[in-house]
């Protein structure tokens, strides 16, 4: 059977590397490609819709494919726990499934989960993350979502010690944790965790050379696992068995 994928934002930077996996697979087709313009009624018909369009539309495309009674791939970036807690009921009265990857990428997203493992045994952990200059939102959508796994492992512990954080040189807090953010040409995506206690600092960074490479197998993971979510399933990690779970997942089917 052939699971028809309509790609928002598909004529973008991440949506044509969805648009190009999509292609490749031999059970998906192409049903419709979306720019943040275009009338979203023309998803009507898929079986799939996949958002990677921009944080300021994200939110009307998911409404309005949960309202079609279609499930949606989630790859624009920005949505922190606060703004997917807004369509959860939306999608639980509908009975389909909202799917939200931060980062497509593995490596990404076991860097996260190995910063929430190690985030109980040390009382101070920073976020510095970089994007390419042309990305518009800040802190990217993989901070924040490090961040509040971070925040989610600390629970026995509390919230991070952050001082001067009424400085705004020290970043944006996110769920306690202080994130930098710095776009530049150059660079594709690079995170850093530093976690530090006591005589000791423990770093995890990641860094993305070439997006394509980097997320093609995370987008084919996601894409099977899409198709027959129920309910809000959130992170990559949520598909892996690496021990760490994202905050707010409902299991997938």
């Amino acid at each position: 059977m052939t699971t028809r994928v309509a790609i928002v934002g598909g004529t973008g930077k991440l949506g044509g590397v969805i648009t190009s996996v999509v292609e490749a697979e031999p059970d998906y087709v192409v049903h419709a490609t979306l720019s943040s313009r275009d009338d979203i009624a023309l998803i009507d018909g898929a079986d799939l819709v996949v958002d990677a369009s921009t944080p300021a539309v994200s939110v009307d495309v998911v409404r309005a494919t949960v309202e079609r009674g279609i499930n949606i791939l989630v790859g624009t970036s920005g949505w922190s726990s606060e703004r997917i807690a807004l369509v959860r009921p939306l999608v639980d009265a509908a009975g389909t499934g909202a799917v939200f990857i931060p980062n497509f990428s593995l490596g990404s997203v076991i860097g996260s989960a190995l910063a929430a493992a190690a985030a109980p045994f040390f009382p101070s952990v920073e976020i510095v993350e970089a994007h390419r200059d042309s990305k518009v939102d800040s802190p990217s959508g993989t901070a924040v979502h490090t961040a509040e796994m971070i925040a989610a492992a600390r629970t026995a512990q509390g919230p991070v010690l952050a001082p001067h954080v009424d400085q705004r040189a020290r970043g944006q807090q996110v769920a306690s944790v202080p994130v930098h953010s710095l776009r530049r040409p150059g660079v594709v995506a690079r995170q850093e965790v530093i976690l530090s206690g006591a005589g000791e600092s423990l770093s995890i960074v990641h860094d993305t050379v070439e997006a394509a490479a980097a997320y093609a197998p995370g987008i084919r993971l996601a894409l099977r696992h899409a198709v027959g979510a129920r309910g809000v399933v959130v992170g990559l990690d949520s598909f892996l068995d690496i021990g760490i779970r994202s905050p707010g997942t409902a299991p997938s089917a």
